[in-house]
């Protein structure tokens, strides 16, 4: 698994991290099943804190695109790109009604009102 990090982007490590894990699993070059290398080899192979690691396997974790496990490590599951992909915009989403003081009832109004657009 090759990854590559910019120290310059403004985009956070773990973010560029997860996005290029999520990138693997698209192109097939990450399947299902498959074990990442543990926080603090892959860390150390990047030049980058172990924190940091762990907290891209961690929102990968709550995307549903790995089991993560202590001890054990962090697999890829079975999920397809595309229901992650979803399982990000619904968490934008609710992170946005939320911001706005919207009920869980407006988000889905809003959400069948765009649909029937």
């Amino acid at each position: 698994m090759l990854i590559r990090i910019d120290p310059t982007s403004s985009v956070a490590i773990y973010d560029q991290l997860a996005a290029a894990i999520r990138g693997g699993v698209a192109a097939g070059d990450i399947r299902a099943g498959q074990r990442l290398p543990p926080a603090r080899e892959l860390a150390a192979s990047l030049g980058i804190n172990v924190h940091t690691v762990l907290k891209a396997y961690a929102a990968l974790r709550d995307e549903g695109l790995l089991h993560v496990r202590r001890g054990r490590g962090a697999v890829v599951t079975d999920v397809r790109p595309g229901e992650v992909e979803l399982s990000r915009a619904v968490a934008e989403l609710l992170a946005v009604g939320r911001r706005n003081g919207l009920s869980l009832t407006q988000i889905h109004h809003a959400l069948d009102q765009g649909a029937e657009s």
